[in-house]
């Protein structure tokens, strides 16, 4: 696995646990729900942008793709 992928698992692990903190979810849920809604795609198709962004930023990102696609987790 190349370094640069394992960096990218890293931050989504990093992400769905902040999404599952702020959102007072279970990391399970959260993942589920992050799956479901399109959350992991947005992550990993905009790894290079959101990495450099807050986790505050991330999740709010998250929150909001994710209920343009259907989510109703504000």
């Amino acid at each position: 696995m190349s370094d640069m992928k394992r960096k990218q698992i890293d931050y989504t692990v990093v992400c769905i646990n902040e999404f599952a903190s702020k959102k007072s979810l279970s990391p399970r849920f959260a993942s589920i729900y992050l799956y479901d809604y399109k959350g992991l795609d947005f992550l990993e198709e905009n790894y290079e942008i959101e990495h450099t962004l807050s986790l505050d930023d991330a999740v709010e990102d998250l929150t909001i793709v994710c209920k343009n696609n259907g989510g109703s987790i504000e």
